[in-house]
Protein backbone atom coordinates (compact mmCIF):
# COMPACT_ATOMS: atom_id res chain seq x y z
CA UNK A 1 0.00 0.00 0.00
CA UNK A 2 3.12 1.89 0.53
CA UNK A 3 3.67 2.59 -3.41
CA UNK A 4 0.00 2.90 -4.45
CA UNK A 5 -0.56 5.86 -2.10
CA UNK A 6 3.17 7.38 -3.01
CA UNK A 7 1.82 6.98 -6.78
CA UNK A 8 -1.66 8.33 -5.90
CA UNK A 9 -0.36 10.96 -3.87
CA UNK A 10 2.09 12.27 -6.93
CA UNK A 11 0.29 12.17 -9.92
CA UNK A 12 -2.36 14.10 -8.11
CA UNK A 13 0.60 16.84 -7.29
CA UNK A 14 1.73 16.44 -10.84
CA UNK A 15 -1.10 16.92 -12.71
CA UNK A 16 -2.33 19.76 -10.08
CA UNK A 17 1.30 20.82 -11.21
CA UNK A 18 1.76 21.32 -15.08
CA UNK A 19 -1.95 21.43 -15.69
CA UNK A 20 -2.17 20.81 -20.14
CA UNK A 21 1.35 19.57 -20.06
CA UNK A 22 0.87 16.56 -18.02
CA UNK A 23 -0.87 14.17 -20.29
CA UNK A 24 -2.43 10.24 -19.24
CA UNK A 25 -1.51 8.05 -21.82
CA UNK A 26 -2.84 5.03 -20.07
CA UNK A 27 -4.08 5.23 -16.50
CA UNK A 28 -4.78 1.43 -16.21
CA UNK A 29 -0.79 0.57 -17.57
CA UNK A 30 0.40 4.07 -15.37
CA UNK A 31 2.00 5.40 -18.55
CA UNK A 32 1.94 9.26 -18.75
CA UNK A 33 3.76 12.32 -21.00
CA UNK A 34 4.95 15.04 -19.49
CA UNK A 35 5.48 18.43 -22.09
CA UNK A 36 8.39 20.59 -20.99
CA UNK A 37 9.58 23.02 -22.52
CA UNK A 38 12.17 26.46 -22.13
CA UNK A 39 9.44 28.76 -21.32
CA UNK A 40 11.03 30.98 -23.95
CA UNK A 41 9.79 32.02 -27.37
CA UNK A 42 13.10 32.03 -29.24
CA UNK A 43 14.67 29.97 -29.49
CA UNK A 44 11.64 27.55 -28.44
CA UNK A 45 12.39 23.99 -27.30
CA UNK A 46 10.35 21.40 -26.67
CA UNK A 47 10.62 17.73 -25.27
CA UNK A 48 7.79 14.99 -24.24
CA UNK A 49 9.03 13.01 -21.45
CA UNK A 50 7.18 9.68 -21.56
CA UNK A 51 6.79 7.84 -18.46
CA UNK A 52 6.02 3.94 -17.47
CA UNK A 53 5.74 3.42 -13.20
CA UNK A 54 6.06 0.38 -12.62
CA UNK A 55 4.02 -1.35 -9.51
CA UNK A 56 7.04 -1.46 -7.32
CA UNK A 57 7.79 2.12 -8.14
CA UNK A 58 8.82 3.92 -5.87
CA UNK A 59 10.66 1.79 -3.35
CA UNK A 60 12.65 -0.61 -5.60
CA UNK A 61 12.11 0.27 -9.04
CA UNK A 62 12.95 3.29 -11.12
CA UNK A 63 10.77 5.50 -13.66
CA UNK A 64 10.76 3.33 -17.23
CA UNK A 65 11.43 6.16 -19.44
CA UNK A 66 12.00 7.89 -23.05
CA UNK A 67 12.47 11.56 -23.84
CA UNK A 68 11.32 12.54 -27.49
CA UNK A 69 12.55 15.78 -28.93
CA UNK A 70 13.97 15.82 -32.59
CA UNK A 71 16.61 18.34 -31.87
CA UNK A 72 18.12 16.07 -29.51
CA UNK A 73 20.45 13.64 -30.48
CA UNK A 74 24.00 11.81 -29.15
CA UNK A 75 25.83 13.04 -26.68
CA UNK A 76 23.55 15.61 -25.62
CA UNK A 77 20.82 12.81 -24.98
CA UNK A 78 23.29 10.70 -23.20
CA UNK A 79 24.47 12.83 -20.80
CA UNK A 80 20.63 14.66 -19.73
CA UNK A 81 19.89 10.57 -19.49
CA UNK A 82 23.20 10.52 -17.33
CA UNK A 83 21.66 13.56 -15.30
CA UNK A 84 18.26 11.87 -14.32
CA UNK A 85 19.78 8.80 -13.99
CA UNK A 86 22.15 10.09 -10.94
CA UNK A 87 18.86 11.58 -10.06
CA UNK A 88 17.46 8.63 -9.44
CA UNK A 89 20.17 7.03 -7.31
CA UNK A 90 20.73 10.52 -5.17
CA UNK A 91 16.29 10.04 -4.10
CA UNK A 92 16.42 5.91 -4.20
CA UNK A 93 13.12 4.96 -2.85
CA UNK A 94 11.18 7.97 -3.39
CA UNK A 95 8.67 9.80 -5.95
CA UNK A 96 10.85 11.06 -8.62
CA UNK A 97 9.23 12.58 -11.43
CA UNK A 98 8.83 16.34 -10.35
CA UNK A 99 12.93 16.43 -9.96
CA UNK A 100 13.12 14.65 -13.02
CA UNK A 101 10.55 17.08 -15.28
CA UNK A 102 12.57 20.04 -13.67
CA UNK A 103 15.99 18.85 -14.86
CA UNK A 104 14.80 18.63 -18.01
CA UNK A 105 13.62 22.24 -18.24
CA UNK A 106 16.76 23.45 -16.68
CA UNK A 107 18.37 21.34 -19.76
CA UNK A 108 16.46 23.10 -22.08
CA UNK A 109 16.85 26.26 -20.77
CA UNK A 110 21.02 25.56 -20.98
CA UNK A 111 20.88 24.41 -24.42
CA UNK A 112 18.69 27.45 -25.72
CA UNK A 113 20.98 29.98 -23.85
CA UNK A 114 24.33 27.81 -25.63
CA UNK A 115 25.63 28.96 -28.77
CA UNK A 116 25.04 25.82 -30.38
CA UNK A 117 21.18 26.43 -30.60
CA UNK A 118 20.06 26.22 -33.94
CA UNK A 119 16.78 27.98 -35.21
CA UNK A 120 14.13 25.23 -35.75
CA UNK A 121 12.20 25.19 -38.57
CA UNK A 122 8.41 26.47 -38.64
CA UNK A 123 5.71 23.95 -38.59
CA UNK A 124 3.96 24.25 -42.12
CA UNK A 125 0.76 21.80 -41.19
CA UNK A 126 -0.63 22.66 -37.89
CA UNK A 127 -4.55 22.40 -37.45
CA UNK A 128 -6.74 24.95 -35.94
CA UNK A 129 -7.33 21.83 -32.97
CA UNK A 130 -3.95 22.94 -32.10
CA UNK A 131 -3.92 26.40 -29.32
CA UNK A 132 -0.61 26.36 -28.35
CA UNK A 133 2.61 25.84 -31.11
CA UNK A 134 5.04 22.76 -30.54
CA UNK A 135 8.20 22.36 -32.07
CA UNK A 136 8.42 18.85 -29.91
CA UNK A 137 9.33 16.44 -33.51
CA UNK A 138 10.11 19.11 -36.03
CA UNK A 139 10.11 16.84 -39.35
CA UNK A 140 14.32 16.55 -39.98
CA UNK A 141 15.06 13.96 -42.41
CA UNK A 142 18.73 14.56 -40.90
CA UNK A 143 17.35 11.78 -38.25
CA UNK A 144 17.66 9.42 -40.54
CA UNK A 145 21.46 10.17 -42.17
CA UNK A 146 23.37 6.43 -41.82
CA UNK A 147 26.47 7.02 -40.44
CA UNK A 148 29.21 4.68 -42.35
CA UNK A 149 28.84 2.02 -39.26
CA UNK A 150 24.69 1.88 -40.11
CA UNK A 151 25.58 1.66 -43.97
CA UNK A 152 27.70 -1.60 -43.10
CA UNK A 153 25.44 -2.62 -40.84
CA UNK A 154 22.27 -2.12 -42.85
CA UNK A 155 23.74 -2.81 -46.49
CA UNK A 156 21.91 -5.93 -46.82
CA UNK A 157 18.18 -4.76 -46.11
CA UNK A 158 18.50 -1.58 -48.25
CA UNK A 159 15.25 -2.67 -50.48
CA UNK A 160 12.03 -0.96 -49.83
CA UNK A 161 9.57 -2.63 -47.87
CA UNK A 162 6.15 -3.79 -48.58
CA UNK A 163 3.56 -1.33 -47.71
CA UNK A 164 -0.23 -2.23 -46.44
CA UNK A 165 -2.93 0.53 -46.33
CA UNK A 166 -5.29 -0.37 -44.09
CA UNK A 167 -8.97 0.61 -43.48
CA UNK A 168 -9.77 4.73 -43.20
CA UNK A 169 -11.94 5.75 -40.35
CA UNK A 170 -13.92 9.05 -40.61
CA UNK A 171 -15.67 10.94 -38.20
CA UNK A 172 -16.93 14.77 -38.42
CA UNK A 173 -15.09 15.05 -41.70
CA UNK A 174 -11.74 13.93 -40.64
CA UNK A 175 -10.10 10.87 -41.78
CA UNK A 176 -7.67 8.32 -40.57
CA UNK A 177 -5.72 5.96 -42.61
CA UNK A 178 -3.14 3.91 -41.15
CA UNK A 179 -0.26 2.50 -43.06
CA UNK A 180 1.84 -0.69 -41.88
CA UNK A 181 5.26 -1.84 -43.20
CA UNK A 182 8.32 -4.08 -41.73
CA UNK A 183 11.67 -2.32 -41.34
CA UNK A 184 15.02 -3.35 -39.75
CA UNK A 185 17.08 -0.28 -40.06
CA UNK A 186 16.65 3.73 -40.17
CA UNK A 187 16.71 3.98 -43.76
CA UNK A 188 14.17 1.83 -44.34
CA UNK A 189 12.02 4.00 -42.58
CA UNK A 190 13.38 6.96 -44.86
CA UNK A 191 12.35 5.06 -47.67
CA UNK A 192 9.09 4.26 -46.55
CA UNK A 193 8.06 7.85 -45.79
CA UNK A 194 9.28 8.99 -49.25
CA UNK A 195 7.29 6.41 -51.01
CA UNK A 196 4.53 7.40 -48.87
CA UNK A 197 4.66 11.07 -49.79
CA UNK A 198 4.93 10.03 -53.33
CA UNK A 199 1.10 9.38 -53.00
CA UNK A 200 -0.56 12.78 -53.62
CA UNK A 201 -3.32 12.24 -51.12
CA UNK A 202 -1.01 10.66 -48.12
CA UNK A 203 1.59 13.80 -49.06
CA UNK A 204 -1.48 16.28 -48.48
CA UNK A 205 -2.69 14.65 -45.55
CA UNK A 206 -2.85 17.08 -42.51
CA UNK A 207 -0.44 15.29 -40.56
CA UNK A 208 1.16 11.59 -41.07
CA UNK A 209 1.91 10.61 -37.38
CA UNK A 210 4.17 7.72 -37.02
CA UNK A 211 6.30 5.63 -34.71
CA UNK A 212 8.08 2.45 -35.30
CA UNK A 213 10.49 0.18 -33.24
CA UNK A 214 13.61 -2.27 -34.52
CA UNK A 215 14.51 -5.32 -32.51
CA UNK A 216 19.08 -5.08 -32.58
CA UNK A 217 19.81 -8.57 -32.61
CA UNK A 218 23.42 -7.89 -31.50
CA UNK A 219 22.34 -4.89 -28.79
CA UNK A 220 19.71 -6.68 -27.72
CA UNK A 221 17.41 -3.47 -28.00
CA UNK A 222 15.34 -1.84 -29.48
CA UNK A 223 16.09 1.44 -31.60
CA UNK A 224 12.70 3.38 -31.60
CA UNK A 225 10.99 6.47 -32.45
CA UNK A 226 8.25 8.80 -33.38
CA UNK A 227 6.84 11.67 -34.99
CA UNK A 228 3.88 14.10 -34.49
CA UNK A 229 4.09 16.07 -37.85
CA UNK A 230 2.35 19.00 -36.07
CA UNK A 231 -0.48 16.29 -34.01
CA UNK A 232 0.98 17.10 -31.05
CA UNK A 233 1.50 14.14 -28.40
CA UNK A 234 0.02 11.74 -30.73
CA UNK A 235 3.09 10.25 -32.16
CA UNK A 236 4.10 9.60 -28.48
CA UNK A 237 0.85 8.01 -27.93
CA UNK A 238 1.27 5.66 -31.06
CA UNK A 239 5.12 4.82 -29.78
CA UNK A 240 3.55 3.61 -26.50
CA UNK A 241 1.03 1.68 -28.18
CA UNK A 242 3.75 -0.30 -29.90
CA UNK A 243 5.65 -0.86 -26.70
CA UNK A 244 2.42 -1.92 -24.89
CA UNK A 245 1.62 -4.60 -28.00
CA UNK A 246 5.13 -5.52 -27.97
CA UNK A 247 5.57 -5.47 -31.61
CA UNK A 248 8.44 -5.17 -33.57
CA UNK A 249 10.55 -4.85 -36.54
CA UNK A 250 7.36 -2.77 -37.68
CA UNK A 251 6.93 1.12 -38.79
CA UNK A 252 2.95 2.58 -38.49
CA UNK A 253 1.97 5.52 -40.29
CA UNK A 254 -1.29 7.33 -39.57
CA UNK A 255 -2.67 9.86 -42.08
CA UNK A 256 -4.91 12.92 -40.83
CA UNK A 257 -6.88 15.13 -42.99
CA UNK A 258 -8.50 17.57 -40.90
CA UNK A 259 -12.09 18.21 -42.31
CA UNK A 260 -12.47 21.28 -39.85
CA UNK A 261 -14.63 20.35 -37.24
CA UNK A 262 -12.35 19.79 -34.03
CA UNK A 263 -12.50 16.52 -32.38
CA UNK A 264 -10.76 17.26 -29.07
CA UNK A 265 -9.73 13.55 -27.23
CA UNK A 266 -11.46 11.43 -29.60
CA UNK A 267 -8.44 12.04 -32.51
CA UNK A 268 -6.02 10.38 -30.27
CA UNK A 269 -8.52 7.39 -30.12
CA UNK A 270 -8.71 7.48 -33.83
CA UNK A 271 -5.24 7.14 -34.52
CA UNK A 272 -4.91 4.30 -31.81
CA UNK A 273 -7.80 2.75 -33.25
CA UNK A 274 -6.22 2.33 -36.39
CA UNK A 275 -3.11 1.77 -35.86
CA UNK A 276 -4.05 -1.11 -33.58
CA UNK A 277 -6.13 -2.61 -36.59
CA UNK A 278 -3.41 -2.69 -38.82
CA UNK A 279 -1.41 -4.34 -36.25
CA UNK A 280 -3.85 -7.09 -35.69
CA UNK A 281 -5.12 -7.24 -39.26
CA UNK A 282 -1.01 -8.02 -39.91
CA UNK A 283 -0.37 -10.49 -37.56
CA UNK A 284 1.75 -8.14 -35.08
CA UNK A 285 -0.07 -7.94 -32.55
CA UNK A 286 -3.13 -10.15 -31.02
CA UNK A 287 -6.27 -8.44 -30.58
CA UNK A 288 -5.79 -8.16 -27.09
CA UNK A 289 -3.67 -5.75 -25.40
CA UNK A 290 -0.88 -7.35 -23.02
CA UNK A 291 1.71 -5.13 -20.84
CA UNK A 292 5.37 -5.24 -22.22
CA UNK A 293 7.62 -8.18 -21.06
CA UNK A 294 9.84 -7.59 -18.11
CA UNK A 295 12.89 -7.89 -20.36
CA UNK A 296 11.63 -5.25 -22.89
CA UNK A 297 10.40 -2.82 -19.88
CA UNK A 298 14.56 -3.43 -18.77
CA UNK A 299 15.67 -2.64 -22.17
CA UNK A 300 13.73 0.77 -22.69
CA UNK A 301 14.93 1.90 -19.04
CA UNK A 302 18.66 1.14 -20.67
CA UNK A 303 18.85 2.44 -23.56
CA UNK A 304 16.16 5.12 -24.28
CA UNK A 305 15.59 5.90 -28.08
CA UNK A 306 18.70 7.78 -29.59
CA UNK A 307 17.14 9.10 -32.55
Amino acid sequence: HKNLDAYIEEIEALSSIYGEEWCVIDEAARIFCIKICNGLEKPKLTACLQIILPHEYPSTSPPIYQINAAWLRGSERAKLANSLEDLYVENMGESILYLWVEKVREFLVERSQSAETVDQPEKVNMTAEEDVEDDTQVPDIRTFSDSAEESHLYAEHEELPPIKHGESITDRRSTFQPHLAPVVSPRQVKMILEKLYENKKIASATHNIYAYRIYCEDKHSFLQDCEDDGETAAGGRLLHLLQILDVRNVMVVVSRWYGGILLGPDRFKHINNCARNILVEEGYAASTVRRPSEESRFQLLLRPSNL
